[in-house]
């Protein structure tokens, strides 16, 4: 960074992208939090609870660069901010990140980024069919802490549709410690320096590949996963770490699921179970952000992702009975649009 961030500034932060989870848990952690969304990018339902745990919420197009570089830089000496972290993903990350790195808002140099992203590599066999992982990491002062680790769940031929994600993944210890040596070497090989790291390894015949980094907290409510299965909240423990406090993951106790409800697209005509499911004893977890007349998303659409439930258990088989049970409890009637 090219700046140090005076005492008053330290917990002042600008976080952009956070979903609600993460606007609280900054506050809850002592942070006061400027927070900037571009509201038209379709993730963007949840504003209202990111406001709610912000000083302000700021709006603006994220296709604008220039406009979203001014704007970082005009809150940061408004507010006298200490930090700046993007906790997204997409195009507007690198600009984000070097106008902060400018400002001396920045823990990481924007070639980390440009490194992690030349780490992308296409897969050889058909990409579907791999197995894959879900490797949720957080850095402090360039010590590189793997928090959790989840496979994916897909619905098998012919489509290999993702389903879902199963956390601890089950692997054998040697195998685990292989993902493990892969995923810190890519992140100390970009000199990547803070901050959480969400890396996909693909577990091919010739052994682990990262498919793709992206400098960011794991998508598909993994997080919560990790928490439920060993009790680490990672989500807390980056903001703990920007007080200077290094993580302490913890091994998994138990296993946690997450099961996306596979509904067809269409327009929602009525739906019935949500509150048995939500009082059901072994679900830590569940959403299902629809209302009558709303139309749902296309499987295809990453936004089909937002209707879930989160199940924890002794076993692989007895999550992936409960989250089995809980599609079975949601009754929908969707008119489909042709």
């Amino acid at each position: 960074m090219s700046a140090c961030r005076s005492k008053s500034s330290k917990n002042r932060l600008l976080l952009v992208m956070p979903y609600h989870q993460l606007a609280r848990k900054a506050a809850e952690a002592g942070f006061k939090v400027w927070s900037l969304w571009d509201p038209w990018i379709p993730e963007a339902d949840f504003l209202s609870q990111v406001a709610d745990a912000s000083e302000e919420l700021l709006h603006t197009s994220f296709a604008d660069e220039a406009r979203l570089r001014r704007l970082v830089t005009r809150i940061s000496h408004q507010h006298n901010l200490g930090t700046v972290l993007h906790c997204g993903s997409g195009p507007s990350v690198l600009p984000v990140v070097e106008e902060a790195w400018h400002l001396g808002l920045s823990p990481n140099p924007p070639e980390a980024l440009r490194r992690l992203r030349e780490a992308d590599e296409p897969l050889d066999e058909p990409s579907a069919q791999v197995p894959r992982l879900a490797v949720q990491t957080l850095t402090v002062d360039g010590s590189h802490h793997v928090v959790g680790m989840a496979s994916q769940l897909t619905s098998g031929p012919p489509d290999f549709a993702v389903t879902g994600y199963l956390c601890p993944a089950p692997l054998s210890t040697p195998e685990r410690a292989m993902v493990e040596q892969l995923v810190c070497l890519l992140l100390r090989a970009s000199g990547y320096r803070f901050g959480p790291a969400h890396t996909e390894v693909a577990l091919t015949a010739d052994g682990p590949r990262v498919v793709c980094c992206r400098p960011r907290l794991s998508p598909d409510r993994i997080p919560l996963l990790i928490q439920v299965a060993s009790g680490f909240d990672c989500e807390a423990a980056l903001f703990d770490a920007l007080l200077g406090e290094a993580p302490r993951p913890r091994p998994a106790y138990q296993y946690a699921e997450i099961g996306f409800f596979p509904l067809p697209e269409g327009r929602l005509r009525a739906y019935t179970g949500t509150e048995d499911i939500a009082v059901t004893p072994w679900v830590r977890g569940a959403r299902f952000p629809y209302t009558v007349h709303d139309r749902i998303p296309p499987a295809t659409d990453p936004r089909s992702r937002r209707a879930y439930v989160v199940v924890e258990g002794g076993s692989p088989e007895i999550t992936g009975e409960r989250v089995r049970q809980a599609r079975a409890d949601l009754v929908t009637d969707i008119r489909t649009e042709g």
